[in-house]
């Protein structure tokens, strides 16, 4: 058999087959460059996510600087303000407005007449009771003279003693019954007096209610026709809070404020106090006079009471309230360095006046406090700090 040559391929097969090979080569080196691409981006992101998520955990806190308490000796509470004297002035009787002769407004004296009742009943009372009177009085006098003469027969021996003494007995039961009628006269006297309502005081009318033809009863129980005040001095009377009772005692000085007269304040001082604390509102009663020579007071008005404690001399830091925290060791707040670095100082609290504390020791002018901190922060945490640095509202305390 003939051996069978290899046949050689044709110059165009082979330089189709080194294309194909370059593609192929090229393909593959953009697929890497893909799958390199692809990773790198995901890990990048990856970062930034976690990235995200540190600067996430880090809270975002305000911050508010202590304010040196300029005014920490005032203390302000609201008043009540009432009349040195109030009568309610009822009628004693019953009976009929005839007139009233005063309004509200009017100035009275002590005695002055206010009004004017008709009482028919109380008069007929007061005639049938004179009649009954003067019959006890004409039987008393027959009485008298009875035993007056008996008295002297007896000495002449024309009669019994005991006779006499009989006539003796009937002149004291007539004395007695006369003696009755004229106590019933002159009970219907004071009733009928009462048919002339008249001020008890001298001071000012600040309500009426009677009314011409209008009946009137007797008793508490009814409205009362007039009520006089006695307004030439106020009392004010004020609530205040147990952790301020200590101070606010007699004979400190206050000044009223009322919101007719804007601007304008009152003198007045502490006269008296309760010594006990209202177990329902955790105040002690306290009361204050001021003069009231021009009439600028009003009873039933509403006043803000402005104390001038005594505080020692001492003068704190004031912060707000919501930037204390109260732990197991005593009252704290979360300073903030210039690193954002949490620092956990103990304060000592010289009054909690409500929306705002005076702390005494703790806190520094140029600390930087926490408002509204968490209540798992501790020394070391990490903070963002949110807004510039605030200062809390000036002014005097207020509690209520």
């Amino acid at each position: 058999m003939s051996e069978i040559m290899p046949v050689d391929a044709p110059p165009a097969a082979k330089a189709n087959s080194r294309t194909l090979k370059r593609y192929g080569i090229a393909a593959a080196v953009v697929a890497l460059g893909i799958v390199a691409i692809g990773t790198a981006s995901r890990l990048q992101a990856t970062n930034h996510l976690r990235e995200v998520a540190a600067e996430a955990a880090i809270p975002v806190v305000a911050v508010v600087t202590p304010e040196t308490d300029i005014k920490g000796n005032v203390l302000t509470l609201p008043g009540n303000v009432e009349a040195f004297n109030t009568a309610p002035i009822y009628a004693r009787t019953n009976g009929y407005v005839r007139r009233w002769l005063v309004d509200i407004g009017d100035r009275v004296k002590a005695g002055q007449t206010l009004a004017v009742l008709d009482a028919p009943e109380i008069e007929q009372q007061l005639a049938q009771a004179l009649a009954d009177y003067q019959t006890a009085k004409a039987n008393q006098q027959l009485a008298a003279t009875t035993a007056e003469r008996w008295r002297a027969l007896v000495a002449e021996d024309a009669v019994s003693r005991q006779e006499a003494d009989e006539k003796a007995g009937d002149l004291a039961a007539k004395t007695a019954l006369a003696e009755a009628a004229q106590a019933n006269v002159r009970r219907l006297q004071a009733l009928h007096g009462f048919t002339q309502l008249v001020a008890p005081f001298d001071g000012v009318i600040t309500s009426r209610s009677a009314q011409i033809g209008a009946l009137v009863v007797a008793g508490a129980s009814a409205e009362p026709l007039f009520t006089v005040s006695d307004t030439h001095r106020m009392r004010i009377y004020v609530r205040v809070p147990q952790n301020y009772s200590a101070q606010v005692k007699t004979g400190t000085s206050a000044n009223l404020t009322l919101p007719e007269f804007p601007g304008r304040t009152f003198p007045a001082k502490v006269t008296r106090s309760a010594g006990a604390v209202d177990p329902q509102s955790g105040a002690v009663l306290v009361e204050l006079q001021a003069d009231n020579a021009d009439g600028a007071l009003k009873p039933g008005a509403f006043a803000q009471v402005q104390f001038d404690l005594d505080d020692g001399g001492t003068q704190g830091l004031r912060l707000p309230g919501s930037t204390v925290l109260y732990s197991i060791n005593g009252p704290v707040v979360a300073v903030v360095d210039d690193k954002g670095k949490v620092t956990i100082k103990p304060v000592t609290i010289a009054r909690d006046e409500g929306r705002t504390v005076i702390v005494s020791a703790g806190v520094e002018p140029t600390d930087r406090v926490i408002d509204s901190p968490p209540d798992a922060i501790q020394s070391g945490d990490e903070v963002k700090v949110q807004a510039a640095t605030a200062t809390p509202a000036k002014g005097a305390a207020h509690a209520g």
